[in-house]
């Protein structure tokens, strides 16, 4: 049998429709997995196909043309490092290992300086997209060298997600760019879910849409300047009927106790670190981790008064228009923050990543992918070393002009009593960078005077003490 030019190790959803997505594309893979039957459901799935198995990894290594090029599509943690350790030993050096989970982007680090002294080479890839996107063309977010990147680039083009400006696919960076880009990108993700959430509560609970006013409503956001990935999947969430009650729909039936592996968090631990403001993300994290505690929730439910008593009832169709102004601010917002951590990011470690580029590949296949990343994109080509897209003019004028509907949906949210965590920090997130003399001086005041910590002035250079009492 004729050497295969690719190799996938974990034949779960991601790994075999990412096998299947290779094939298609004429590119010969053989694939490995410890459990038999997954070897053999692939085997069956892409009958016809230039796409075989092995037994072994040693069997595996040995089905391949050289370099190697191996991808590990298993779960992040241990399990990578347990492969990694079985498969080195067997590769040669030049041979390309990829990690296509969502590993942390230390781990990445860790394991690219362990490899190297092997001369292998270690790429770690974000891929997004889900089980879809694997399948028909994802968004792939590879780190790494140039030299590696040369080997894998005919073949990470052919399958990724394709638009008007190519593939959606680039080498992001140096080192664990690739990782730390993912991470962020579902950062981005958590916060523009639960922006859309906090929409949505309003609309039902304030507005008392029923589901198929939300879909036409999304499915007429999602026409304009609100197109996305996200704002799409809602709309046809809300016509899905129950399967054990056909008559109801299913959202209705769905505990909204929320989940989540972490990835947003560390973006948030990330952020923290590097001193970059990401409230809305970390917003979307908490709000995550208080879904969570849904018979606490429910026992004080039972005694708030809800709506606010007095509450003027609102004009729906004024609401409506408000609420499409709001989750306009509040995703602008979500990619700002996303994006200036990146930028940060990429200059403390040495990334080296083109934010134009990240943008351009977030345009299809992934998750958040949305009309809005045209406009990112262009501003990052005028300007590659923009820290924040809010201290561009434009951007920055284009959210003050949504802004009166953001602050009229926030003030029916409070008085019917709509928890909206995301959609709030948005409108915090602009005001301080829009405020030039923040309150702050008073928070330097108090810390010089219980702890000596010292303050600078606004008339005189250096930093002072008071004896305050």
């Amino acid at each position: 049998m004729e050497k295969a030019q690719f190799g996938m190790i974990g034949l779960g959803t991601m790994g075999s429709n990412l096998v299947l997505n290779i094939a298609d594309k004429g590119i010969s893979v053989c694939g490995y997995d410890l459990d038999l039957g997954k070897r053999q459901q692939l085997l069956e799935v892409a009958e016809g196909q230039p796409v075989q198995t092995a037994d072994t990894t040693a069997e595996l290594v040995a089905a391949l043309e050289r370099p190697r090029r191996i991808m590990m599509m298993v779960p992040a943690g241990k399990i990578v490092d347990a492969v990694i350790d079985e498969i080195a030993p067997l590769l040669d050096r030049g041979d390309i290992l990829i990690d296509g989970g969502n590993s942390h982007y230390t781990d990445t680090d860790r394991r690219i300086g362990k490899l190297a002294g092997m001369g292998i080479e270690y790429t770690g890839m974000g891929i997004s997209g889900g089980e879809e996107g694997a399948r028909f063309g994802p968004s792939l977010m590879p780190g790494g060298t140039k030299e590696s990147y040369a080997h894998l680039k005919d073949i990470l083009e052919k399958i990724a997600a394709q638009t008007d400006e190519g593939a959606c696919v680039t080498l992001v960076g140096n080192g664990s760019a690739g990782h730390y880009t993912k991470m962020v990108h579902n950062g981005i993700e958590y916060a523009i879910m639960q922006m859309i959430c906090d929409v949505y509560g309003i609309l039902k609970n304030a507005l008392g849409c029923d589901n198929d006013e939300l879909h036409a409503i999304f499915h007429k956001w999602n026409q304009g300047r609100l197109q996305s990935f996200l704002v799409e999947i809602s709309a046809k969430i809300f016509l899905q009927p129950d399967d054990r009650n056909p008559s109801n729909r299913l959202v209705d039936v769905v505990l909204d106790r929320a989940a989540q592996k972490g990835t947003g968090m560390w973006t948030s631990v990330s952020a923290l670190n590097l001193h970059i403001p990401t409230p809305t993300i970390d917003e979307a994290v908490v709000a995550r981790d208080l879904s969570v505690f849904k018979a606490e929730r429910m026992k004080i439910a039972a005694f708030r008064k809800s709506p606010v008593e007095n509450a003027g009832k609102p004009d729906k169709e004024a609401a409506i228009k408000d609420l499409e102004d709001a989750l306009y601010f509040g995703m602008m917002t979500s990619y700002m923050q996303g994006f200036h951590l990146l930028q940060a990011a990429s200059m403390t470690y040495n990334y080296g990543v083109d934010m134009a580029e990240v943008a351009r590949i977030w345009k299809g296949g992934c998750i958040i992918r949305s009309i809005m990343l045209n406009d990112i994109r262009k501003t990052y080509l005028a300007d590659q070393n923009l820290i924040n897209l809010v201290f561009d003019k434009d951007f920055y004028l284009a959210l003050q002009e949504q802004r009166q509907g953001l602050v009229n949906s926030l003030k029916i949210a409070m008085d019917y009593r709509v928890a909206t965590p995301a959609l709030s920090s948005s409108l915090q997130y602009a005001e301080m960078w829009g405020t030039g003399r923040l309150s702050s001086n008073l928070l330097q005041a108090q810390r010089d005077f219980f702890g000596a910590h010292t303050y600078e002035r606004t008339d005189a250079e250096g930093s002072f003490h008071t004896e305050w009492n």
